[in-house]
């Protein structure tokens, strides 16, 4: 229950970033829960690899060049999905953002 309703906030949470970064836009719900489970499913078998190949670079910077890491795989995502798309690297790193946040915040309850 606990992953559909993370699945469902950070979908949610993909809709709201045309609202809140421009940049970034979503053409409808369809979309954006295609790339949630995409988004999902990259944090899951990627970002555990690319987190070890990069943890020199994210012990010098405290983690931060994990926030880089989320951008480029949002950036790689909206050039996959068709309908959700990232115009920008800044847009994606504005994006990766508040998707940690809202990560972060669904992770809490």
């Amino acid at each position: 229950m606990k992953i559909i309703l993370r699945f469902l906030l950070v979908a949610g949470a993909i809709m709201a970033l045309p609202h809140l970064v421009p940049g970034i836009a979503v053409a409808g719900i369809y979309p954006a829960l295609i790339a949630a489970a995409i988004f999902g499913l990259l944090n899951l078998v990627v970002k555990p690899i690319v987190g070890i190949v990069t943890l020199p670079i994210n012990i010098v910077t405290l983690g931060l060049f994990g926030l880089v890491v989320n951008s480029l795989l949002l950036w790689f995502v909206g050039s996959f999905v068709a309908g959700f798309s990232v115009a920008t690297f800044t847009a994606a790193f504005v994006g990766a953002l508040i998707l940690a946040v809202v990560n972060w915040i669904a992770h809490l309850f």
